[in-house]
Parts: C-alpha cells; structure tokens; sequence
C-alpha cells in the first residue's frame, strides 16, 4: 500500500473510531436526513425505527443544551400551542406548559370547562377553529377516536398527550431515561407486569424498533388488544427481538433488565378497583420480583403510583428510575414539538441507540 493510499486508510479508521467513542453508531448518518416537521403524533405505530431514535436525540441534545450548558434556545418563539386536557395530569401538563415556554412560545391550557369539545362544537370545528388561532395542538383525551377527528380536519400538527389506547409521550421519556442509564437500548429486556393498558400499548408499538426485548405478564382477562398484539408480533419478528406474553410476573421479570407497571385502575375505571385490586393479587413489584432479573434491573413508573402496584423498597431504592423518567417527560415532550415544528438539528454527536 502507498504511503497516500496509508494516511487515507487511517485517516478513516481514526474517524470511525472517533465516532464510535462519542457514541455514535454506524450507519446512524441517515437519522440526520429525516424530518418530522409538519406530523401528528397520535400513536408511535406511525413513526419508524429512525423516526424514534431521531425524536430521541433531539430530546437528549435539547436537555444536554438547555439544562447543563444552560443555553437559551427559543426555537419556538412566536409560536403557541392549546392544550385540551379532557382527563388531568401532573406530569403532562407541567412539561408540555413549562417545556413550550422555555423554547420562547406561549401555551394554552384548555379544561373541559374551557373548551366544550364534542359538546357545545363539533371536533371537527374545533381542529379547523385552533388550526387558524395556534401553531399546534396537544390534546389528553378518554377517546382515541376524538383526536383521529382532531387529526383528520386540522392543518396543523395534533400530539397525542394520553388516550384510552396509546400514551406515546410518556413512551419516548421511559426510553430516553433507559438510554441514559444503560448507555444503549439494543439488547435491552423490559418486562410489563401489570395491566394491558394504553401504556403497554405504546411499549408494544416501540419496544422492537429500537431493538429492545419486551415481556409481558398480565393477568387473564387485561391482556392488551389483539389488534396490538398482532401488530407487535409482526414488529418483533422483522426486527429480531423477542416478544413474551405470559400471565406470570416471575416469568416475566425472569432475565429482565428493566421491570415496568403502572396502575391498575386508571381514570374511569373507579367502580371497577375492588375487583381488579383481587384480579392483581402477586403482581406487585418487589425486590423478591427483582431477584430473577439480572443484577443490573431498574424499575420504572410512569406515575402517579400506589403501593399495591410496587412497593417502597424498591419505588425508592437506587434501582428506581421513576423521577429522572418523570423529568425526562418535559424533555421529550420538547424534542416532540420542535421537531414537529421546525427543522432543528441536533448540536451534539448522536448518542448510540
């Protein structure tokens, strides 16, 4: 080989291996070139392997710049958002509203006392009537059904802040927050012990794209859809992964790196607590829960939480992801709305998905 013919080789060796210690990943380059600006987000059925990760690196680049280089980034100055909360939230609320003010653009929170969506005006006059007045619409809502309505007859992009069917925000923060503990989220294995919820939906809709394991136990009669199931199975099948469903926690937690509930009785389903609280009986995370996990386990909430569903040894132990996951909701919700709004790109490398 020529001495030129040399330098050139390890030039590119030495680039390769500069990427990979700055947590890049080869091939990665292609998540520079997607762009989300212009889409709703009702469901991450919709989004691709790179769309997800590309949303995730928006929200880790966001977070790296805003809250440790304490830059000020008003990417969305001039802008405002409503924000239509049919059932309440903490979390949803406080990051869409904090989150959207931080980048320099004004939100609008919208009650059913405010806004009398499907009673007094039509959904379809309320996507066109907030499609003239602000930029974009956040909305949490008992019927998935009403943001597809939301979705169809607005000209601007709609984000799905909860349903009866898929919670993805919260979604893209648990993975945000495992991709910060772990380093990587190929390879991973969650395990669902808990009900076949909205929640769990979304896990099921994300977990194979970016290369994560997921194990379900539920207990018989909660499982989730089938439609989901069907749709998950396909998932795991073209992306190599695993997909367990069992009605057994233990099963479930057995080899897991990450152990996953939520509550068991969700808004609306009040006159249903006694019979799931007796449903749900030996689905309560525990550290004898976590014993069959590997050493490395961490749990996660996507809160608010209740003793039954996991108890205080391990909510507050040092395994317990739950408040940086709970932070990491306004960060994601962030990276969501610029890249559905602008054409922001990430300023640091790329972290390894």
């Amino acid at each position: 080989m020529s001495a030129k013919l040399f330098s050139v080789a390890f030039k590119c060796l030495k680039t390769l291996q500069d990427c990979s210690t700055r947590g890049f990943s080869i091939g990665a380059a292609s998540l520079g070139s997607v762009n989300l600006k212009g889409r709703s987000c009702l469901t991450l059925k919709d989004f691709s392997s790179d769309e997800i990760k590309r949303l995730l690196w928006v929200s880790g680049d966001l977070k790296h710049r805003i809250k440790h280089e304490k830059q000020y980034l008003p990417l969305l100055q001039g802008k405002s958002i409503a924000m239509i909360f049919e059932k309440r939230s903490t979390r949803t609320r406080m990051s869409t509203e904090t989150g959207f003010a931080l980048l320099g653009g004004h939100p609008c929170f919208l009650t059913s006392q405010d806004i009398h969506l499907g009673v007094n005006e039509s959904g379809t006059d309320t996507a066109r009537v907030l499609s003239g007045l602000c930029d974009i619409v956040l909305a949490r809502v008992y019927s998935h059904s009403t943001l597809e309505e939301l979705e169809k007859e607005a000209s601007i992009p709609i984000i799905n802040g909860l349903s009866d069917f898929y919670h993805p925000i919260q979604i893209l923060a648990d993975f945000l927050t495992l991709q910060e503990h772990y380093g990587s989220l190929s390879g991973l294995t969650v395990s669902w012990i808990g009900d076949g919820n909205n929640v769990l939906h979304s896990f099921m809709m994300t977990a194979a794209k970016l290369g994560v394991n997921l194990k379900i136990a539920t207990p018989k009669g909660y499982e989730p859809e089938r439609s989901v199931i069907q749709e998950a199975q396909r998932l795991s099948k073209e992306h190599g992964t695993q997909l367990v469903l069992t009605s057994d926690p233990m099963e479930a937690a057995h080899g897991s790196n990450v152990l996953v509930t939520d509550t068991w009785v969700s808004m609306g389903q009040e006159e249903e607590k006694k019979k799931r609280l007796k449903d749900f009986k030996g689905y309560q995370i525990t550290m004898q829960t976590g014993s069959v996990a590997k050493p490395d386990w961490t749990f996660l909430h996507c809160l608010p939480r209740k003793m039954e569903e996991v108890d205080d040894e391990v909510f507050y132990s040092s395994r317990s992801l739950v408040f940086p996951e709970a932070e990491n909701r306004k960060w994601t919700i962030m990276g969501l709305m610029v890249s559905l709004l602008t054409d922001y790109t990430p300023q640091i490398p790329m972290q390894k998905f």
